[in-house]
């Protein structure tokens, strides 16, 4: 017996060896996040965040504080110490530290903090400016940046008055001030423009988030006199020192393909980087240039950019084509502790996260944290870079790659998509299609691959590029097989002329399970759903016998807690969206609510058509998607099994927190 249990002991042993070996790599396999003990009495709701030169971690606060960090990167295993270094700020969304003082713009103001007697508390707080305000909680303020030429630029975000609104001058718009504070406004359009930053040539590129007049997440580049698409900001076009003319009624608000409406603006600055809603994230955030490459140099010039909503850094590939900036997004490490606002590269070449959840709501759970990312020195194998050429795309591997695989054309997938150019909050994907493959053709030092499309081209188009079945030399997968390259320019030479052809015998993914041109919500969605959204009161009823009605509050909430039906009684719903974000009203089965959140989150570029409801048994009865200030009334007949049923909200990010209970009693 013992003999046996020995040979079972060392199957299992080996067993466990062969699967562990056979074990697909993670995210954590090569980049490890490291989460910063916070003390109690520091209620770190990260707004701004600076890295001192002596390697001290200077964070801002949603609640107006300045918390001095020593020891961030936890050396031989010891713990930070945190001091608080100033208060009375005003939601402080940004910081930066410059010759001696800390600059930081507040909700109203931006501020110049010193500490003058070396006490290591500020004593000497200065307004370098005012910043316009009229009192609405959506006018919020970031930055500073200083220039090359000590220029300090702040990005003001619109007012929320049922879309948004520029109240006060300059909102919306990107500003510089002078050492001596006068203000230069350089250009308009933003919205939401939580992240800024200036790169290594000198180029100014902010980071915006979904909302009104913006379709999705986007990086995009700013100079003097352009704008970035958000027609409010137009108020201010008429004041004498406005560098651009653009009035609001010359925007085409007609809800056609931002890929054409653009071109018919005078002045629109298409975005550099598209970040499409849901795919990638939903709440783009702080940018940061990797000019050392401190994850690798395969990654170095590449950019790291935040998520709020989702908790997550996504990198970024940046090119220019007949002069214009384009490249490609991807995944990178995701499930930070909470709601990632800020990014810096600390001084021993780890990145660090500074984060807070207060009423935006994000898939990390905790209310607010600072946590490390560290590179483990192994690399992962990755699509690197995407290049535009003239016939295709050329994708560039971190590793070399089993030419096998990658000269097989079955085992890619490239389809493009845009956007709707409108006053409302976000867009569905329209105009999607796929593309359709020539071939492919392998580099002689298995670093590279060239898909050559057939085809005509679509600029201002988002395509999405998939290798999902390309293996490296190592037999590993693609850690992340999906880019999404935003094509502004078509590059003009390089043709491939060699190349493995696609044959149609070949299995490929060459269906997409989605419309091929713009499709609006409609009453019904595919299948069994359709009957699970009545929106006219069955004619067999002469009245309902409940009517209930659920709105919505800030913080993605419903504002009611509850709602009690009596089973198998005859129901009449009306859900009002009074929310400035994008919301739908599903009932689901007792405990589904975090299943039927997740499968609408892996819908893809499915989830628009779909309203993000996914076909599942669980989901019981929804409303369509409503944007901001609009209702729906649904008619269904409650559940006869008495019991806890959920109402949530299933748009992706939202469902985690955007729950109510239907309590179905006798």
């Amino acid at each position: 017996m013992k003999r046996i249990a020995r040979y079972l002991t060392l199957s299992s042993l080996l067993a466990a060896s062969a699967a562990y070996a056979q074990k697909p790599a993670s995210e954590a396999d090569f980049y490890q996040l490291r989460t910063l003990p916070i003390p109690e009495n520091a209620i770190l709701e990260v707004g701004g965040m600076t890295v001192l030169p002596d390697g001290r971690l200077a964070v801002s606060t949603r609640r107006g504080e300045i918390w001095m960090v020593e020891n961030p990167y936890q050396k031989n295993g010891t713990a930070p110490y945190f001091k608080r270094f100033a208060s009375g700020l005003h939601e402080a969304l940004g910081l930066t530290y410059k010759d001696g003082s800390f600059y930081s713009s507040n909700r109203g103001e931006l501020t110049k903090i010193t500490d003058e007697d070396g006490d290591g508390r500020a004593d000497r707080y200065e307004p370098v400016i005012q910043l316009p305000v009229t009192g609405n909680y959506h006018e919020y303020s970031y930055g500073p940046v200083f220039d090359k030429d000590g220029n300090m630029l702040v990005t003001l975000n619109v007012a929320w008055v049922g879309y948004g609104a520029s109240l006060a001058k300059w909102r919306g718009w990107l500003i510089k001030v002078s050492p001596d504070g006068k203000v230069e406004p350089i250009a308009a359009g933003l919205r939401s423009p939580a992240g800024l930053m200036i790169n290594s040539a000198g180029d100014i590129f902010y980071a915006e988030n979904q909302g009104d007049w913006v379709a999705s997440g986007k990086v995009t580049l700013l100079k003097k006199g352009t704008f970035a698409g958000h027609g409010q900001s137009l108020k201010w076009t008429k004041e004498p020192d406005s560098p651009l003319k653009l009035t609001i009624d010359q925007l085409p608000d007609t809800g056609e393909a931002v890929a054409t409406a653009g071109t018919r603006i005078p002045n629109y600055q298409f975005p550099a980087c598209w970040f499409p809603h849901v795919l990638m994230g939903i709440s783009t955030s702080d940018i940061l240039e990797d000019t050392e490459g401190h994850f690798g140099p395969h990654f170095k010039g590449q950019y790291f950019v935040g998520d709020q909503g989702h908790s997550k850094v996504m990198r970024m590939y940046l090119e220019k084509v007949n002069g214009e900036y384009q490249g490609a997004c991807f995944p990178f490490r995701e499930g930070w502790a909470s709601g990632l606002l800020r990014l810096q590269w600390g001084l021993d070449g780890s990145m660090l996260g500074g984060m807070t959840s207060r009423g935006w709501s994000s898939t990390g759970k905790a209310p607010y944290a600072l946590q490390r990312l560290i590179w483990s020195g192994k690399t992962p194998f990755e699509m690197q870079e995407i290049h535009s050429k003239a016939d295709g795309f050329e994708v560039v591997f971190t590793k070399p790659v089993d030419k096998e695989t990658a000269a097989n054309p079955a085992n890619y997938k490239v389809s493009s998509f845009t956007y709707k150019y409108h006053h409302n909050y976000g867009s569905p994907i329209i105009n999607a299609e796929e593309s359709k493959i020539k071939g492919i053709k392998v580099a002689d030092d298995g670093r590279s691959v060239r898909i050559v499309l057939d085809g005509t081209f679509r600029e201002h188009y988002i395509y999405e590029i998939k290798p999902e079945g390309v293996r490296s030399a190592e037999n590993d997968g693609v850690l992340h097989p999906v880019g999404y390259y935003t094509l502004n320019a078509v590059a003009k030479s390089d043709v491939v002329t060699a190349f493995t052809p696609f044959k149609a015998t070949e299995t490929a993914h060459h269906h997409m399970d989605m419309p091929a041109t713009d499709t609006k919500a409609t009453a019904k969605t595919p299948g069994k759903a359709s009957a699970k959204r009545v929106t006219e009161m069955p004619a067999s009823w002469s009245a309902p016998d409940q009517v209930i009605t659920v709105g919505t509050k800030p913080g993605l909430k419903f504002d009611v807690a509850e709602v009690q039906v009596r089973a198998g009684s005859k129901v009449k719903l009306v859900f009002n969206n009074n929310d400035d974000m994008t919301h739908n009203c599903v009932v689901v089965a007792p405990g589904a609510a975090d299943e039927v959140g997740t499968k609408a989150i892996n819908l893809g570029l499915k989830g628009p058509d779909l309203q993000y409801v996914p076909n599942s048994p669980k989901v019981l009865f929804h409303t369509n998607l409503l944007q901001p200030e609009s209702s729906e009334t649904i008619y269904f007949t409650a559940p006869a099994q008495p019991g806890e049923y959920t109402m949530l909200c299933t748009y992706p990010g939202h469902h985690t927190l955007m729950q109510s209970k239907l309590k179905v009693v006798k």
